[in-house]
């Protein structure tokens, strides 16, 4: 067997086969020599025909029921992000497939306010990028995201976005505006403040310090911002929770939540492999550890369980965050994004209200 080659700027070490496959590939030395260095590999972005774009579930995990994902895959690279298995339906690799072979859906905008306008549809708040980050690259050019925002902003839609990325800066046009009437609230992922292990973990995504500043300008624009700690690696970045929490704070987020690291899938094969290649002294401890979060298995699926882990090691967590949390005065109150300001906006051709002028 040959050890796969790390990609220039890519997250996964290599392109494994997806759970659905009826063939798996492996690389295997044939002995003519060494193995060439591989030529960087290029985002190739196709067109995502779907035929609507609001996503309903019913977890209990999760503080939302309606989501969009304006795009497939993430160029981020995060090398534990939970979403890579999704790739697997596609009949593609949950591995560098997901960061380099993305879709877009060109249409969004079109088909959330379709939605928004049927009858039976009732206002509730929407987040924005929860599988894959709505603001990775790619958006600069398509600008799906923002198309989004600007429809919920005509509409009165209430929105929470997820992100990483300092391009979220680019729409404080739309999301000024929009906190201000209660429609909008964001949350930064910061996993690390170490750059070095950011730039390996997260290859494409902003830097920590870029994410802090990110906080720091949203605060400014009065858009209501927290910081999410996700997702906390036992033995590699657990011990910077506090940390973290401290100089969000001090950026200006007033609420805070965590994450613990799960790897459903594809991804209990994908982030060992990242461990062996980039920290290889604390790959073994970092999986056991995360055994002991999950009952011995890499993963639990469990609802209640899955978010935060079980045992001594789940509830010193919990409880470090808790003291933090208080200490640095965040989460003392929430505010709550609003519904009662959603409605269509008249078209051409509607037809007038009994009491319109």
């Amino acid at each position: 067997m040959v050890a796969p080659v790390p990609r220039k700027g890519r997250g996964a070490q290599s392109n494994r086969d997806g759970r659905f496959e009826s063939l798996g590939h492996e690389a295997v030395d044939d002995g003519w020599g060494e193995v060439p260095e591989p030529a960087p590999l290029r985002t190739e972005v196709t067109v995502d025909r779907a035929r609507s774009v609001i996503t309903r579930n019913d977890s209990p995990d999760v503080p939302f029921r309606q989501s969009i994902n304006p795009y497939r895959g993430c160029e981020h690279g995060c090398s534990y992000c939970f979403a890579r298995p999704s790739h697997s339906y596609l009949g593609l690799s949950a591995g560098l497939d997901f960061e380099t072979r993305l879709f877009y859906k060109p249409q969004a905008a079109e088909l959330l306010a379709a939605e928004l306008r049927h009858p039976g549809y009732r206002c509730e708040p929407i987040a924005l990028g929860v599988n894959t980050d709505a603001y990775q690259p790619v958006e600069r050019r398509f600008e799906v995201t923002r198309q989004l925002l600007g429809v919920m902003r005509d509409f009165g839609q209430p929105v929470s976005l997820i992100t990483k990325s300092a391009l979220i800066e680019r729409d404080l046009d739309l999301l000024a505006p929009m906190a201000a009437e209660g429609l909008a609230e964001v949350m930064i992922s910061i996993t690390t403040l170490d750059a070095g292990l950011a730039r390996r973990m997260e290859p494409r995504a902003a830097s920590p310090a870029r994410r802090l500043q990110s906080i720091e300008r949203l605060a400014a624009a009065g858009v209501p911002v927290g910081v999410l700690v996700a997702p906390v690696i036992p033995g590699l970045t657990d011990h910077e929770l506090e940390g973290i929490l401290e100089q969000a704070a001090a950026a200006g987020a007033r609420e805070a939540g965590y994450v613990m690291l799960r790897l459903p899938h594809e991804l209990r094969e994908l982030f060992p492999e990242w461990l062996a290649a980039q920290v290889p002294l604390r790959a073994k401890h970092v999986m056991s550890l995360l055994r002991d979060l999950r009952g011995g298995r890499e993963n639990d699926a469990r609802f209640g369980s899955r978010m935060r882990g079980e045992g001594p090691l789940a509830e010193l967590l919990a409880r470090r965050f808790a003291v933090a949390a208080r200490r640095l005065k965040l989460n003392r109150e929430r505010r709550l994004l609003v519904c009662d300001r959603f409605a269509p906006p008249a078209r051409s051709g509607d037809q007038l209200g009994l009491f319109d002028t």
